[in-house]
């Protein structure tokens, strides 16, 4: 089923994880964001700026699972494009979004 339809400058969705309360979390690759999605209501209720366009992934982390890391690419950008976006290829670190992640699951091989 469809669960949220992507704003225009949200752009595409790329990688994505769930926190606590079972809310999704989206990287908007090219949409410079993260957004946090209510998957019952299908409505987005966070947006997370950052200061590059090519956002890939998020995941959380830190101690008790409250930082959100999210990375972004420089793949594919010319030097000129590189040289606008000098954040280009960093991973940020977000801390003081009032929810934590879950820890992730292991299986045995």
């Amino acid at each position: 089923r469809l669960l949220y339809h992507l704003e225009k400058e949200e752009q595409m969705p790329d990688g994505m994880c769930i926190d606590a309360e079972g809310k999704l979390w989206v990287a908007c690759i090219d949409g410079g964001r993260v957004i946090r999605i209510d998957p019952e209501t299908g409505k987005r209720i966070q947006t997370v700026r950052l200061p590059t366009p090519r956002i890939t992934s998020c995941c959380f982390g830190g101690k008790d699972y409250s930082e959100m890391y999210v990375t972004s690419a420089y793949d594919g950008l010319d030097e000129t494009t590189l040289a606008k976006e000098p954040h280009a290829g960093e991973i940020f670190k977000i801390t003081g979004l009032g929810v934590k992640g879950i820890p992730q699951n292991f299986y045995a091989a």
